[in-house]
C-alpha cells in the first residue's frame, strides 16, 4: 500500500490506494506540463474567490504569492515532487500549503478538478496554437525564399508520378505555402472553441458560491463562457480538433517530404539536402540519406494515431466527466511536441537545400508540350476534343518513329492535320510554355513573382 500524505479526496475511504492502482491512476508524470496553465488558472480563481468574499484580500495576496513562487520553481526545474502528487493539481496545492499554510486549503473552494483540468487544458491548447502558428509561418517563409530564388527554374510537373507539364520549382514551393496556409486558417478557426471558459462549472452541476465567471473569462483571456456545466467538464472536442489539425499538418509535411525524397534521389537529382539534415549508412560509406524527410513522412502516422486514440476514448463516454478523459493528455502532448520539432526541421531542411536546375531541365521532354500543341490547334479553330485526339495520334506516330515531337517531320504532322505549318515548332520551347500559363495561380514566372509578393505581405502581417 502507498503512504498517502496529501490527496484532494479520500475522506470516505478507510484504506489507502493500492500501489499498482496509484501507478495506473496518477498522471503527474505527464500532466506536469500543465503547470503554467494550472497556476494561471488558480491565480484567477483566487481573485474570483476574493471578489465573492469567500476569502479575504490578504489571503488572496498570500495565495498568489505562493502560486507565483511555485511557478518559478517549475520554470527553473527546482520543483520537488512527492509520491503523493497524484496529478499537477495535487502537486501545486500540496506545495502551496507548505508555503502559505492553512490559506491554501481555501483555494479549491467551489472548484472541482473536473472544471480545473478542462480550463488548464484549454489554456495550454491556446498557447500551443500560437506556437504552431508561428512555426507554420516560419516554414512558409522558408518555402517563399526558395520560391523567390527559383521562380524561373524549370522542372517537370507530375501527375500519377508521370511527367505531365513543365512548371517551375518556385511554383512547387508555392503549392506547399498554400497547403500550410490552410493549416494556419484551421488553427485560427479552432481558437474560439478552445477559448471558451469551463471554470466555475464545478464537478458537473455548476457553482453555488457566487463566482463571477465573466470575470474569470476576461482575466484568463477567454473569448466566451460555457453555457452548460455538464458539457463544459465533459467536452474534449477542442482536443480532438487540435489533434486533427496536427495530423493534417503532418500529412502535408509528409507529402512535401515525399516529393523532396524523390527529388533528392540519384534517379532525379533535382535537389541536394544539406549535410546537417541528412545521415549516412553504417555500412555503405557513399550513402547520404534524407532521414530528416523520412522521419517527417513516418511521424505523420504517429500524429494520425494520436487523433484516432482521442476519438476512440471519447466515443462511448456518458456525461459528464469520466476518468477515461485523462487519456487526452499524452496523445495531445506527444502530437504537439512531435509536430513542433518536425516543423522546425522541415523549415531548416528546405531553407538549406540546393537546387540542381540543370538536372531539372534535363528531365523535361517534348511530350510534355503535347497539351501546348493541342492548345495551338484550338486557337486555330479546332474543337478541343478533336485537337486532343489528333495530338494523341501525333504522339503515337513520334513514338513509332522513335523521335521527339520537335524532330517529327512536318509531313507527318500534316498527315494528321493538313493545315499545320512549320510555325508549329515554336511551341517546343519550355520557357514559352510556362510563360503562357499566365492565368491567376499559374506557373508563369510573372505570376509566381506576383504570388510571392502577396504571400510575403500576408506573412509579414501575421508574423509575431
Amino acid at each position: 500500500m502507498t503512504k498517502e500524505t496529501h490527496k484532494l479526496w479520500g475522506g470516505r475511504f478507510e484504506t489507502p490506494t493500492a500501489t499498482d492502482m496509484a501507478l495506473f491512476n496518477d498522471s503527474f508524470c505527464f500532466d506536469q506540463q500543465l503547470f503554467a496553465a494550472d497556476i494561471t488558472g488558480s491565480i484567477a480563481w483566487a481573485e474570483a474567490l476574493a471578489r465573492a468574499k469567500l476569502i479575504s484580500l490578504p489571503e488572496c495576496t498570500l495565495l498568489i504569492q505562493g502560486l507565483e513562487q511555485i511557478r518559478q520553481e517549475f520554470a527553473e526545474k527546482r520543483f520537488v515532487s512527492q509520491p503523493s502528487d497524484e496529478d499537477i493539481h495535487t502537486a501545486v496545492e500540496r506545495r502551496l500549503q507548505e508555503l502559505v499554510g492553512a490559506a491554501a486549503l481555501k483555494l479549491h473552494t467551489g472548484r472541482s478538478r473536473n472544471d480545473q483540468v478542462a480550463t488548464d487544458l484549454r489554456l495550454f491548447c491556446s498557447a500551443a496554437v500560437q506556437n504552431l502558428t508561428q512555426n507554420l509561418l516560419n516554414l512558409q517563409t522558408s518555402l517563399l525564399n526558395q520560391a523567390e530564388k527559383e521562380a524561373q527554374t524549370l522542372m517537370p510537373g507530375y501527375t500519377h508520378l508521370q511527367r505531365a507539364q513543365p512548371i517551375t520549382f518556385g511554383h512547387w514551393c508555392l503549392a506547399y505555402v498554400e497547403m500550410f496556409e490552410r493549416d494556419r486558417a484551421r488553427l485560427k478557426d479552432v481558437l474560439p472553441r478552445i477559448q471558451t471558459l469551463p471554470l466555475g462549472s464545478g464537478a458537473l452541476a455548476g457553482n453555488s458560491l457566487g463566482i463571477d465567471r465573466s470575470f474569470l473569462a476576461e482575466k484568463l483571456g477567454f473569448q466566451d463562457v460555457t453555457r452548460n456545466s455538464l458539457d463544459a467538464v465533459a467536452d474534449r472536442d477542442f482536443v480532438a480538433e487540435l489533434l486533427f489539425i496536427c495530423s493534417l499538418i503532418g500529412v502535408h509535411l509528409s507529402r512535401s517530404a515525399e516529393d523532396l525524397i524523390l527529388y533528392s534521389s540519384s534517379e532525379f537529382g533535382f535537389i541536394e539536402l544539406a549535410d546537417e539534415y541528412s545521415t549516412g549508412s553504417s555500412l555503405m560509406p557513399q550513402k547520404k540519406n534524407p532521414d530528416s524527410l523520412e522521419l517527417l513522412r513516418g511521424k505523420s502516422g504517429r500524429l494520425i494515431g494520436n487523433l484516432v486514440t482521442m476519438l476512440t476514448v471519447l466515443k462511448g463516454l456518458p456525461l459528464a466527466y469520466n476518468k477515461d478523459m485523462q487519456e487526452d493528455k499524452e496523445p495531445l502532448f506527444d502530437s504537439l511536441a512531435t509536430l513542433n520539432i518536425g516543423l522546425r526541421v522541415a523549415t531548416a531542411a528546405i531553407a538549406t537545400l540546393k537546387v540542381n536546375s540543370q538536372r531539372m531541365v534535363q528531365a523535361l521532354d517534348d511530350s510534355m508540350l503535347a497539351t501546348d500543341l493541342a492548345d495551338e490547334l484550338v486557337r486555330n479553330g479546332l474543337p478541343f476534343r478533336e485537337a486532343h485526339r489528333k495530338v494523341g495520334q501525333i504522339v503515337r506516330r513520334a513514338t513509332e518513329l522513335r523521335v521527339n515531337l520537335c524532330d517529327l517531320p512536318l509531313a507527318e504532322y500534316q498527315k494528321i492535320q493538313p493545315d499545320l505549318t512549320d510555325s508549329l515548332f515554336k511551341i517546343f520551347d519550355f520557357v514559352r510554355s510556362v510563360s503562357q500559363k499566365d492565368s491567376f495561380g499559374g506557373t508563369s514566372p510573372q505570376k509566381i513573382v506576383e504570388q510571392i509578393v502577396f504571400w510575403q505581405q500576408k506573412i509579414k502581417e501575421n508574423d509575431g
